[in-house]
């Protein structure tokens, strides 16, 4: 009965017994060169169950989640078949009680940081934007407060940027800190801007990379798991989350953000960790610069006390929650007088300096000797709104972003907003400057910016859009 179960199997028949091969089979009925053949079979045929059940709207259990990241993580189960689930995912969404598995399985892949007792450890992070860099201010920041950072940050997502993308534009910086780094540099400095390690959260990192290339970005559930998995396992005292909404960011619509932000905040509150998500705008870039080297640039002067004031009052309002959540202060305005002394009194910039320094990255930043041109407005009138997304796929174009898994990224080119949604604007006044590397990327970033902006003959109702326009949090009704 043995020996035909092994035919059967091997003439790729189905075979007549339900038994897996590699469980009914002994060893004598097994020989060498059958066995990954044997294994691989038995592999392809649990996921592909598993991939109809997901794409037919079925709920997977926690076995079969935890099956699934163990063999993703193991490389027994190939890309293709990762995102074909990761896919039907995205088009049915999960549970709350899937996304609690998938996290709890992802967190497990790894290993979770242990912290001496002393002051709280606390980290921010952001589901993604345009020109979104507040992370690179709020860690120091924070750090500055007495708090402890072990920020674990990502790569560009999409058409939006990544933090380790862009702190990599400075000389020397490391992202890829072992745990032992990571922690020696917060007990220093107090803070710290590193990528996922491979034991902290690796089933993510792979997951994370492959939805950067297949079109899954923007799964509330995708992105739960992702981001609380990572941030479980720093074992945080408390977690503050920036949750993008508008044309630059995963989460086109206030509903979308909604979903993930509460998403967020259930999960959260059932691994015990106080969490608050605020909905931020993303209709319009954050600053006035996008890109690699000069958004680290604009970080800089934000951390002297200068800087754009949405990049300013956002880095405030967020760090204030960690503040009040944590029992430093009782208010948000006392916080933000708090975070307000920092950056002007250079404190949080110097602990930047302490971080970069001891991440083995050098300051200053290197001028930029790209070439640059001015794209002009082709009439009068009020800038109405812009598509935030096109500034994205215009440095990806540019070649500051990823098309493929592994492609290497320019950390110099970029983008310089002149105008801002609310202002007026004369015909032929400049718009924004495209700094570049050749002709040819240049010509595809301006086809695709020329349709990011409109122009209106009415002046905007509104100058500029708020800040936050929704809070949430894991310990009370939002």
């Amino acid at each position: 009965f043995q020996r035909i179960h092994a035919i059967f199997t091997l003439l790729k028949f189905q075979s007549p017994c339900k038994v897996k091969a590699n469980v009914l089979l002994p060893r004598l009925y097994r020989p060498r060169h059958l066995i990954p053949f044997l294994n691989s079979y038995n592999t392809t045929m649990d996921i592909i169950k598993i991939i109809h059940k997901k794409r037919d709207g079925g709920e997977l259990n926690s076995e079969q989640i935890k099956w699934v990241i163990e063999s993703y993580s193991t490389d027994k189960i190939p890309d293709y078949q990762m995102a074909a689930l990761g896919m039907a995912i995205f088009l049915n969404g999960m549970s709350n009680l899937e996304t609690i598995h998938l996290t709890e399985h992802m967190l497990d892949s790894g290993i979770c940081l242990e912290w001496p007792q002393g002051n709280p450890v606390v980290d921010k992070h952001s589901t993604g934007g345009i020109g979104d860099k507040t992370s690179i201010i709020l860690a120091p920041l924070l750090a500055s407060c007495d708090f402890r950072v072990p920020m674990i940050s990502g790569r560009g997502l999409g058409p939006t940027g990544g933090t380790l993308d862009k702190l990599e534009s400075l000389s020397g910086f490391r992202t890829d800190l072992s745990e032992k780094e990571l922690q020696n540099i917060v007990h220093t400095v107090g803070c710290v801007i590193t990528g996922t390690t491979p034991q902290i959260a690796p089933a993510d990192r792979k997951i994370y990379a492959l939805r950067d290339v297949t079109g899954i970005v923007a799964s509330v559930p995708l992105i739960t798991a992702s981001i609380l998995s990572k941030k479980l396992a720093e074992n945080l005292d408390a977690l503050v989350l920036d949750v993008k909404c508008g044309s630059g960011s995963f989460m086109q619509s206030i509903d979308d953000a909604r979903h993930l932000a509460r998403s967020l905040c259930s999960v959260g509150k059932h691994f015990g960790l106080q969490t608050t998500a605020l909905i931020t705008d993303m209709s319009q870039p954050v600053g006035k610069m996008i890109g690699n080297k000069i958004e680290v640039d604009e970080s800089i002067q934000v951390l002297k006390g200068n800087g754009p004031c949405d990049v300013r009052e956002l880095t405030l309002r967020l760090g204030a929650e960690l503040l009040v959540n944590c029992g430093n202060d009782t208010t948000h305005d006392e916080a933000r007088k708090r975070l307000i002394g920092c950056l002007d009194s250079g404190k949080a910039y110097e602990r930047f300096v302490s971080m970069v320094h001891a991440q083995g990255g050098r300051l200053p930043l290197p001028k930029i000797k790209n070439n640059f041109h001015d794209l002009v407005s082709g009439t009068s009138g009020w800038i109405s709104r812009t598509i935030c997304s096109r500034f994205g796929e215009a440095i990806i174009e540019l070649g500051g972003g990823r098309k493929q898994l592994h492609e290497k990224i320019d950390h110099t080119v970029g983008i310089e907003i002149l105008v801002r949604p609310g202002d007026h604007i004369e015909k032929n006044q400049p718009w924004c400057r495209i700094l570049y590397r050749s002709k040819e990327t240049l010509h595809r970033a301006k086809e695709i910016l020329n349709n990011a902006i409109f122009i209106d003959t009415k002046e905007a109702a509104t100058k500029h859009a708020s800040i936050a326009t929704e809070r949430y949090t894991s310990f009370e009704e939002p």
